[in-house]
C-alpha cells in the first residue's frame, strides 16, 4: 500500500493481447454466478489488515499467543459490526510467514524476533474464525519486498535472501528480491502457494508492490540480470514489464490447479499510466504510473484475464487537482468492461479525519460520496478499505457515515452468498 504522499508504505513478456488470447476470468467459467452472487450479497465490503511493522496487527511485536489472537478476533469481529464481508489480511509482509511455512521463516511482526515460532497458527485461525462469522478470508501476500532495511545480517539464519544472497537487491533503504531472476519467480510462487495448499483460502490478494517504487537517483541494481535474461526485447523496461507478467500469469495458472475455487485478485496504485504518456491512459497527472515505474501493465492482467479482480487504490478524493477519485473511477469502470474480471474499488479511510490530510477529507460525508458515485457505475462490484485500524477508529465518523448511508443490513459474503 501506499501512504497520502504515494510514498511506499513500510507497507513485470512478450504474448498475444486480446480476447482469443484472453484466459478467461472465473466468472465467465463458472457461467456468471460470481457476479450473481455479489449482486445478491450487497457487493464486496472488504477491510485490509496490514501486518509489515506492525501497521494494524499486532499492536505490537511480542505479544502473547492469548493476545495475538484476542486482538485479531477483535478485527473480525469489528468488520461484523461495521456490516463488511471480506477481511484481506497480509500473510507474508517481508518474505516471512504468519503460518508454519516450509519455504520462510516466522513473521517478525509476531514476536519480534523473525523465524521464532509464535506458539499457534494465525494464517490457520484466520481462515477458521472469518468463516465462522461469515467472512471471506483474502490472504494478501506482497511477492518481492524482503525487509524495510538493508541488512541481510539482520536476517533469520534461514532466510532464503541469505542462503540466496545473489536473490536480493538493496534499493532505497530496503531489501527486494530480484523479479528478473527465474528461480526467484518460481520461489515466490512456491512460498505463497504453500499457504493456498493449506487453507480454505477464499482468494489470493497482491498489493501494488513489484518492481519497487521509484527513488531519486538511483536505480535498481539488475544490470547483471538483464544481461542474462534479457535478450530479444527492445529495452530493459519492456523486459521488466514482461517479467511482472510472468509472475502474474504463472500464479494465476497455478493457483487454478491448486485450489480451483480461490480467487485472484491485485490491489494496484490506482494509475495506470497518464494520459500525457499515452492516450488510453488516465486524464491525471500522477508523479507515478504502474506502467512506467513498477513496471507492472495492469491493464493487460484484466484483459488476459489473468486474475479475476482488480482492487485499484484510488486514493485520491473528489475533485483532486491532478488526480480526481470520478476521474479514475470511470477510467478503471472502462478498463474492466467486457472481461468478467471483478472491479472492487480501493478507498483511502486511512486518510479521513487525518487533520494532514486536504480539506476534503475533514468531511466525513467524503467516503460516502465515493461509495454514492460508485454505485451509478454497474461494473464496481464493492470496495475495500484500508485499514483495520482506521476501521476501528473511524476518526470523524467517516466510515460509520459510509455505513449507514450504503450498508444499511448485513452482507453475506460475496463468494458464498
Amino acid at each position: 500500500m501506499t501512504t497520502a504522499t504515494g510514498a511506499a508504505f513500510a507497507v513485470v513478456g512478450p504474448g498475444a493481447s486480446g480476447a482469443s488470447a484472453r484466459r478467461p476470468s472465473i466468472r465467465e467459467r463458472d457461467g456468471g454466478r460470481t457476479s450473481a452472487r455479489a449482486a445478491r450479497s450487497g457487493g464486496f465490503r472488504g477491510m485490509w489488515v496490514a501486518t509489515v511493522a506492525n501497521r494494524d496487527w499486532p499492536s505490537r511485536a511480542g505479544l502473547t499467543a492469548a493476545e495475538q489472537k484476542a486482538e485479531l478476533l477483535a478485527h473480525l469481529d469489528k468488520a461484523v459490526e461495521r456490516r463488511l464481508n471480506a477481511v484481506v489480511l497480509q500473510v507474508r509482509p517481508t518474505a516471512d510467514a504468519l503460518w508454519p511455512s516450509p519455504h520462510e521463516p516466522w513473521a517478525q511482526c509476531l514476536t519480534g524476533t523473525q523465524g521464532r515460532d509464535p506458539g499457534w497458527d494465525p494464517l490457520g485461525t484466520a481462515v477458521t474464525e472469518a468463516h465462522a462469522r461469515g467472512l471471506e478470508l483474502h490472504a494478501w501476500f506482497n511477492p518481492y519486498r524482503v525487509a524495510n532495511h538493508t541488512d541481510p545480517s539482520r536476517l533469520a539464519a534461514s532466510h532464503p535472501a541469505r542462503l540466496h544472497p545473489d536473490w536480493a537487491v538493496p534499493y532505497g533503504g530496503k531489501l527486494y528480491y530480484d523479479p528478473g531472476l527465474p528461480e526467484v519467480r518460481r520461489f515466490v510462487q512456491d512460498a505463497m502457494l504453500d499457504a493456498v495448499r493449506r487453507y480454505a483460502l477464499d482468494a489470493v490478494h497482491w498489493d501494488d508492490y513489484f518492481y519497487p517504487y521509484p527513488v531519486a537517483g538511483e536505480g535498481f541494481a539488475d544490470d547483471e540480470t538483464y544481461a542474462r535474461h534479457g535478450a530479444g526485447f527492445p529495452d530493459r523496461a519492456d523486459w521488466r514489464r514482461h517479467n511482472t507478467d510472468l509472475l502474474v500469469s504463472e500464479m494465476s495458472a497455478r493457483i487454478k490447479e491448486v485450489r480451483p475455487g480461490a480467487a485472484f485478485g491485485i490491489s494496484p496504485f490506482g494509475v495506470w499510466r497518464n494520459i500525457a504518456d499515452d492516450p488510453e491512459g488516465s486524464d491525471t497527472r500522477a508523479g507515478v504510473a504502474t506502467y512506467d515505474d513498477l513496471y507492472a501493465d495492469t491493464r493487460k492482467w484484466v484483459r488476459e484475464g489473468w486474475i479475476d479482480h482488480v482492487v485499484p487504490q484510488l486514493y485520491w478524493h473528489l475533485g483532486h487537482p491532478s488526480t480526481d477519485y470520478a476521474t479514475l473511477l470511470d477510467w478503471w469502470h472502462a478498463a474492466v468492461r467486457g472481461t468478467g474480471v471483478g472491479l472492487y474499488i480501493g478507498e483511502a479511510l486511512y486518510k479521513a479525519g487525518d487533520p494532514g490530510q486536504p480539506e476534503a477529507w475533514q468531511d466525513p460525508k467524503e467516503l460516502s460520496r465515493h461509495l454514492a458515485l460508485a454505485a451509478e457505475r454497474p461494473g464496481v462490484g464493492g470496495h475495500c478499505f484500508f485499514a483495520a485500524k482506521e476501521v476501528t477508529e473511524d476518526r470523524n465518523g467517516a466510515l460509520a457515515t459510509a455505513v449507514a448511508d450504503h450498508y444499511p443490513t448485513r452482507a453475506r459474503a460475496p463468494r458464498t452468498a
